[in-house]
C-alpha cells in the first residue's frame, strides 16, 4: 500500500493479486475501490523554505510574508533583472529583483536576531514591519531598473512607485502594512529601524553587493555581510557598528567603490542603458505623432499617454505592475523592422549587441569635437540633427563611495561614537568622501 499525491487529491492505491486494478475517474487512472480524500485547501502550508545559491536555505517567516510574495505585484519582480544590461559584459548577471528581495528578508532576520541578543527591544509588530518594508523596498523598479525613469515616465522615481505599491497592498491586506510604510517613509520614531532599510550600511546594500559580486564573478565586491550584521548595535537610537567590525566596514566601502566603477558603471553597460533610454524616447516621440508601434498593452499605455507624478493613479499603477523586461525586449525585437530609421537602427544595435562607441574621461569633452561628430553622422546617415542626437550624445556619471552627511558610526569600548572616516586609520577612506565625476560621449563606430 502506498500514497500518491496530485494537486487536488490524495489517493490510496492497493494491490489485488499483485496487480493494480486501474479505473479512469475525471481523466485520472485510478485503482478500483479507492476513496478520494480532498486536501485542506483553506490552510495550505505557507511556511516555505527557499534555496538560495548565496545563503543556502531561506525561511519565509510567517504567512503574511508568504501571501505578499505570492501577490502578482511581487511576482513581477521575477521578470525584472537586477542589473539591467550588465549581462552584456558579465554573462552570469541574470539574477532578478525577486532574488534580491528574498535575500534581503533573510539578512533582516539575522539582523533582528543579533540586535535582540544584544538586548535591543524589537516588538513582534516592528519585526514584521521590517520584513515587509525590506521585502517591498524595490517593488517600484521598472523594466531594466532605471531606464524607464528617464524615458517613458516623467518625474517619478522608483522609491515613490514602491510607496504607491505598498499603500495599495495595505488596502488589500486590511491595514497590515501600515507600520511597514511608516518605517519605510522614515516617520517611525525609532530611527534605527529606518536605517536598517535605508542608510549607507543597510540590509539592501549588504545583499546586493554580495549577490552582484557572486553573479558577475567580480570578487572585489564579495563583502562579509554576516560579519557586518554580527557587529551591529544600537546607540542613542542610531544603528552603529561595534569597534571590532571596523575593518569589515572599510572593506565594505572599498568594495562598493570598486563595484560601481568596475560593474555598475562599466562603459559597455552604460552605453547599452543609454541606448535603451534613447530607443524608448524615440518610441514615445513617434507614439505622440500617432505612429503605430507594435508593443504589449502595458507598454503601449506608457508610450501613448503622458505619465507624470500628477496623473500616476491606480490604473497607471496596475498597468505598471504588468510591465517588465519581457515587454521591452519583445518590443525592441519588433522595432528592428520598423520603417522609422532611427528606431529600427537603435533597436537592431541593441539586439545584435553592436553598440555605440563610448569614451570616458575626467574632463568635459570639447564642444567643437562634439559638433564635428554630430555633423559627420548627419551626413553619413542622411538624417537631421534632431535625429542624429539619438546616436551622438554626451553626459556625465557620478559616484560617491561614502557620504559624510549620512555617517556610519563606529561604537568604541568606551561607548563613544565616531564617524568611520575619522575612526579608520585608512587614509583612502577620507578620499572616498569626495564625489568622483566622469564625462562620457557616445557615437557610432
Amino acid at each position: 500500500m502506498f500514497n500518491v499525491k496530485n494537486r487536488d487529491l490524495l489517493f490510496l492505491f492497493t494491490f489485488k493479486n499483485n496487480k493494480l486494478l486501474p479505473k479512469k475517474i475525471n481523466g485520472c487512472i485510478l485503482p478500483q475501490n479507492t476513496k478520494k480524500i480532498p486536501l485542506n485547501k483553506k490552510n495550505p502550508n505557507k511556511l516555505k523554505i527557499l534555496n538560495d545559491p548565496i545563503y543556502g536555505f531561506i525561511q519565509i517567516p510567517n504567512t503574511l510574508i508568504f501571501d505578499i510574495i505570492e501577490h502578482p505585484y511581487f511576482q513581477r519582480l521575477r521578470r525584472i533583472t537586477q542589473m539591467g544590461f550588465t549581462n552584456l559584459v558579465y554573462p552570469g548577471a541574470n539574477h532578478t529583483r525577486f532574488h534580491h528581495a528574498i535575500g534581503c528578508i533573510h539578512l533582516m532576520q539575522k539582523a533582528i536576531r543579533v540586535l535582540r541578543f544584544k538586548q535591543i527591544v524589537i516588538s513582534e509588530d516592528e519585526e514584521n514591519a521590517l520584513y515587509i518594508a525590506i521585502l517591498l523596498h524595490d517593488i517600484g523598479h521598472g523594466a531594466f531598473s532605471h531606464a524607464l525613469e528617464h524615458s517613458i515616465v516623467d518625474g517619478i522615481c522608483h522609491e515613490e512607485i514602491s510607496l504607491k505599491f505598498m499603500k495599495k497592498l495595505n488596502i488589500e491586506f486590511e491595514g497590515k502594512l501600515t507600520l511597514a510604510i511608516e518605517i519605510f517613509e522614515g516617520k517611525y520614531p525609532r530611527k534605527f529601524l529606518y536605517q536598517l532599510i535605508s542608510s549607507q550600511l543597510d540590509i539592501d546594500r549588504l545583499d546586493y553587493l554580495k549577490r552582484d559580486s557572486f553573479y558577475t564573478g567580480v570578487t572585489e565586491g564579495n563583502i562579509s555581510s554576516d560579519r557586518l550584521i554580527a557587529m551591529m548595535n544600537v546607540k542613542d537610537d542610531a544603528l552603529v557598528i561595534e569597534e571590532k567590525g571596523i575593518y569589515s566596514v572599510e572593506k565594505f566601502l572599498i568594495a562598493r567603490r570598486l563595484m560601481y566603477w568596475q560593474v555598475y558603471l562599466h562603459k559597455t553597460g552604460l552605453v547599452a542603458e543609454n541606448m535603451l533610454v534613447k530607443v524608448l524616447k524615440r518610441a514615445k516621440e513617434l507614439a505622440g505623432q500617432g505612429t503605430l508601434l507594435h508593443a504589449s498593452a502595458p507598454l503601449k499605455y506608457f508610450l501613448y499617454n503622458q505619465i507624470s507624478v500628477a496623473n500616476f493613479n491606480n490604473e497607471t499603477l496596475d498597468m505598471f505592475s504588468k510591465l517588465d523586461d519581457y515587454d521591452i525586449l519583445s518590443a525592441i525585437k519588433e522595432w528592428t523592422n520598423h520603417k522609422d530609421r532611427v528606431l529600427s537602427k537603435l533597436s537592431k544595435m541593441i539586439i545584435d549587441r553592436k553598440l555605440l562607441r563610448i569614451e570616458i574621461q575626467q574632463n568635459k569633452f570639447d564642444e567643437m569635437a562634439f559638433d564635428n561628430k554630430m555633423a559627420f553622422i548627419c551626413k553619413q546617415y542622411q538624417i537631421s540633427k534632431k535625429e542624429a542626437e539619438f546616436f551622438v550624445f554626451q553626459n556625465s556619471i557620478k559616484n560617491q563611495a561614502y557620504q559624510k552627511d549620512k555617517p556610519i558610526y563606529i561604537l568604541n569600548k568606551k561607548g563613544e561614537l565616531k564617524d568611520i572616516a575619522d575612526a579608520s586609520d585608512q587614509l583612502n577612506l577620507q578620499a572616498l568622501t569626495n564625489p568622483v565625476v566622469k564625462h562620457f560621449i557616445c557615437y557610432p563606430k
